[in-house]
């Protein structure tokens, strides 16, 4: 499987509700041509305000639900990022670098002019949020870590040497650690502050941890919990903590073959393997032989399986049971990739399963052949 590139994944916010008093930006650029159009958008390229120069100055004003991400477009530079909220800020750009000394005269020639001195509009200083200076400093302590991460998985992807990829994979991984403590230290010192969950957000498919992420969620103010990104970031992580090692496993009740209902939970107290397969998938019939090898293996270990199918026609579906000698609990709608519990979990693909322990938390998922052995002796024992 190859890796992915980091996907920055900015969280938009609705602007329906708009606070009580708006925000005003008063810009001083030097070297800005008048009726230059500046603009002001929102993630989802929505316009939030407008204003043309004059004399390198100008002024953007509205109001916004609550501290946000922006897009500032001065004229035809490319966009650059800025965190607003309702409250008054003013913008400059750095002053222009000092123009270098002329260069001495060619025999016979001219000097060298010197060269022309132009502020630099990709870098602005924004005073009066507070929002933007907690997003200058997730820019300054995670970017260069994004952009490491990025080479290494172009690295990893294009390494013929197996050796020499899995060099890489580590110094990944090793990233990955730095990234992760980076996330708690950040949020640890800024709970209220409504980049905090963006930044939780942005980190989310990286770490891939839906339990520590909601973890960490739960430490933020109550107030940045149920804002607009906190409360996007938290139906984020609902629908992914489903089937997440670490997770509770959700109940559900379908029929077994008799058509008598089986519920999840009646399994409590035991190890359970709910594995998710149809007989027309070859990938799972051919998994089947190390599925049984495993049951026959730990049955007596307080450990079974409970197979849920994704068949649609119900002979084929015991046919293949018979078959394939799966002897432990099956159930389904036969509304094969419709099947209730299938969507429920979030599967999208078979063969996959969930190892469930006895109190009902996921321990383990997508467990095939001798890791599925593996992973059972180390918590069920193998003599």
């Amino acid at each position: 499987m190859k890796m992915k590139r980091l996907l920055t994944v900015l969280l938009l916010l609705p602007v329906a509700a708009f606070a009580q008093n708006g925000f005003r930006i008063s810009g001083n650029i030097e070297g800005l041509k008048d009726s230059t159009e500046i603009r002001l958008s929102a993630q989802n390229n929505a316009p939030i305000a407008t204003a043309m120069s004059k004399g390198g100055k100008f002024e953007l004003s509205g109001q916004v639900a609550e501290p946000q991400l922006a897009t500032l477009t001065i004229g035809a530079n490319n966009p650059v990022y800025l965190y607003i909220e309702n409250a008054a800020m003013t913008l400059s750009t750095p002053p222009a670098p000092p123009a270098a000394p002329a260069k001495a005269p060619v025999k016979g020639g001219k000097p060298a002019p010197k060269p022309a001195t132009k502020s630099d509009v990709t870098q602005l200083r924004v005073d009066g949020s507070q929002a933007q200076v907690d997003f200058i400093q997730f820019q300054t302590a995670f970017m260069p870590q994004f952009a490491l991460v990025n080479q290494l998985v172009n690295k990893a992807n294009g390494a013929a040497d197996p050796n020499e990829r899995d060099r890489t994979v580590r110094a990944f991984d090793s990233v990955k650690r730095i990234i992760d403590a980076l996330v708690d230290q950040y949020i640890t010192a800024k709970p209220a502050s409504y980049v905090s969950p963006f930044v939780l957000g942005n980190t989310a498919q990286l770490l891939d941890n839906p339990v520590v992420l909601n973890e960490r969620f739960r430490r933020l103010d109550s107030n940045i919990q149920h804002s607009s990104i906190g409360q996007s970031l938290a139906a984020y992580i609902t629908q992914n903590l489903i089937g997440s090692i670490g997770s509770e496993a959700s109940d559900f009740t379908q029929a077994d073959t008799t058509g008598k209902p089986v519920s999840l939970s009646s399994f409590r107290g035991k190890y359970v393997l709910l594995d998710f397969w149809a007989s027309w998938c070859r990938p799972c019939r051919a998994e089947n032989p190390n599925v049984v090898r495993a049951f026959q293996k730990f049955r007596n270990k307080n450990f079974t399986i409970l197979g849920v199918s994704l068949d649609q026609s119900k002979d084929a579906w015991i046919n293949a049971i018979h078959v394939d000698k799966l002897t432990w609990m099956h159930v389904s709608d036969l509304q094969q990739w419709n099947n209730a519990v299938a969507k429920m979990y979030g599967v999208q693909g078979i063969p996959q399963n969930f190892l469930i322990d006895p109190n009902g938390r996921i321990v383990g998922k997508n467990l095939r052949g001798e890791e599925l052995e593996r992973k059972l002796c180390e918590l069920l024992g193998c003599n």
